[in-house]
């Protein structure tokens, strides 16, 4: 939450110039969506988990025992 402070305190004292800057920016990182399978490096990390998994060599996790997880730490985060 500081940083959303951070920065609606500079926006408020910005000049036109820095805001038109932080505009460009931010309206770039919008509007350019994530495309996953053009990226190498996490194509590569999803084909080396495939492996895994294939080959035995990471168990993994059935949706059963994935769920358990979830419903056991959302009941941890709430005490």
């Amino acid at each position: 939450m500081t940083i959303r402070r951070e920065l609606h305190e500079y926006i408020e004292t910005a000049d036109d110039k820095e805001i038109e800057a932080i505009y460009t920016i931010l309206k770039g990182e919008v509007d350019e969506p994530y495309e996953w399978w053009n990226d190498d490096e996490f194509v590569a990390e999803l084909d080396r988990r495939s492996a895994d998994l294939k080959s035995g060599k990471d168990k993994g996790f059935t949706l059963e025992e994935s769920m358990t997880r979830l419903r056991d730490k959302l009941k941890r985060d709430e005490q």
